[in-house]
């Protein structure tokens, strides 16, 4: 009775071992030891592995920001330079202008006209005496009938004393003829002077031509007019002896402050008289001068200013334009390079802390 008792609680012992073996996990097969794994690290590469990729990655992005840089910086001078560039343009355009201002040139133009108006010619004859006056036409002058001797005076003239412009004392005496007009039909005047016995060695007759012989003739105070025109206008001469022929032009200028003047220029050619007379008769000295209109062109003479203010302004403007246009690029690059160049260095300073 007893051992059956002993053989029971044996059997009960046995079933719950059984029991307790069964209920515990079967004990894993050995396997390689590895490192615990961090959460944290999940999708993540290795400190070692980071390194090496990262330098294998960073290394082109490093040339291609340094060549950046490089061609920043290189834009930059050639914008300074283009800078100064402008800004010397800018100078020169003003000093350009302000000196044409100073200089005007010459302009000139030619005016046709189908008529003069009558220039006046006064002549000085001293003691000489006017023989004959007369207008031809077509630069035809018909023999000399009887030089040395009065003829016809076919021209409008007018005789005028007065006191020489630069010397009150000495009195002038001037012959006033009026002169060819016709230009087209080659109108000429032709006037013959004789000069008796002289004591002189040279003998001349001076002359001078001035605009209008009508502005003359209406003048209320003539002897001023012909000290005017004296203190005005050059004087010239011809010759005994010889027959001058005087092709007269007009030129007209006009100031810079509008005032218009009025100049003859003139082309003389000299031929010799071949004195036919009696040897008794050849102590007169006789003088023959021809005028007569160059061409029917009156040249016009201008000062222009040849700078254009409408232009230097635009000028102008175009060179701030791109002045501000450089500088503002080289602002935006400036900047650009200091953005640049503080995101290296942070993401210097993040790789530094990430391997620490």
């Amino acid at each position: 009775m007893a051992s059956a008792m002993i053989r029971k609680e044996i059997s009960r012992s046995y079933q719950e071992l059984y029991d307790d073996i069964e209920q515990e996990p079967p004990s894993p097969e050995p396997m390689e030891e590895t490192e615990p794994e961090d959460p944290n690290l999940n999708g993540t590469i290795l400190p070692g592995l980071y390194d090496e990729d990262e330098t294998r990655n960073s290394s082109p992005r490093l040339n291609k920001n340094c060549l950046k840089n490089v061609f920043a910086v290189i834009l930059i001078f050639i914008y300074l330079l283009l800078m100064a560039v402008a800004a010397f343009l800018a100078y020169q355009t003003i000093t350009d202008f302000l000196e044409k201002l100073k200089h005007p040139v010459m302009s000139v133009s030619y005016k046709e006209v189908l008529e003069y108006d009558a220039p006046g010619i006064a002549l000085f004859p001293g003691m000489a005496q006017l023989l004959s006056c007369k207008h031809y036409f077509h630069d035809h002058i018909p023999p000399l009938e009887n030089p040395g001797q009065f003829g016809k005076i076919d021209c409008k003239t007018e005789e005028i004393n007065y006191t020489h412009p630069f010397t009150n004392q000495t009195m002038r005496h001037a012959l006033i003829v009026r002169g060819p007009t016709k230009v087209r039909q080659r109108e000429v005047v032709f006037l013959q002077f004789r000069l008796n016995q002289t004591e002189q060695d040279f003998t001349a007759i001076d002359y001078l031509l001035f605009f209008s012989f009508q502005e003359f003739h209406n003048s209320a105070d003539k002897a001023q007019f012909m000290k005017d025109c004296e203190s005005s206008y050059s004087m010239w001469t011809f010759s005994g002896g010889f027959r001058t022929w005087v092709k007269m032009a007009l030129v007209t200028t006009t100031e810079e402050d509008g005032n218009r003047s009025v100049e003859f220029r003139q082309e003389s050619s000299v031929v010799s008289y071949n004195d036919r007379r009696q040897p008794s008769e050849r102590s007169d000295r006789l003088f023959f001068v021809v005028f007569e209109w160059k061409d029917p062109f009156i040249q016009e003479v201008q000062d222009i200013v040849t700078g254009n203010p409408w232009n230097m302004i635009a000028i102008l403007c175009g060179i701030f334009l791109a002045l501000f246009k450089a500088a503002d690029f080289a602002k935006f690059s400036i900047k650009w390079m200091i953005k640049i160049r503080k995101r290296q260095l942070r993401n210097r300073t993040r790789e530094l802390k990430d391997i620490s």
